[in-house]
C-alpha cells in the first residue's frame, strides 16, 4: 500500500498554449507537488480544493518564503472550501 497525504491548492498560474500550473501542498507547505494541465483538460475535470497525493510524488519546498506562504494559503482555502469543492 502506498502512503498518501492530503494537499491543498495553493497556487495556480496560467500560460501561453493554453496551460495551466497547479500546485498542491501539504498543509506545514514543507512538501509540494506541481503539474501542468490544459484549460481543455481543466473545463472537462476542474480541480478541487484538495487532492491525494502519494507521498513519493511530493518534492520538497526549498525556498523559505515560499514555504510559509504555501501554509498560509493552505489556512486560507482550508476555512474556506472543502477537500471535494472545484475551485
Amino acid at each position: 500500500m502506498t502512503d498518501t497525504v492530503q494537499c491543498w491548492l495553493v497556487e495556480r498560474d496560467y500560460w501561453d498554449k493554453n496551460l495551466v500550473t497547479l500546485v498542491y501542498a501539504t498543509p506545514d507547505g514543507e512538501r509540494a507537488q506541481t503539474s501542468q494541465r490544459s484549460t481543455t483538460m481543466l473545463r472537462q475535470k476542474p480541480p478541487t480544493a484538495a487532492i491525494e497525493v502519494t507521498v513519493d510524488d511530493l518534492e520538497p519546498v526549498e525556498d523559505d518564503e515560499e514555504r510559509d506562504r504555501y501554509e498560509r494559503e493552505v489556512e486560507r482555502v482550508r476555512s474556506q472550501y472543502d477537500p471535494d469543492d472545484e475551485i
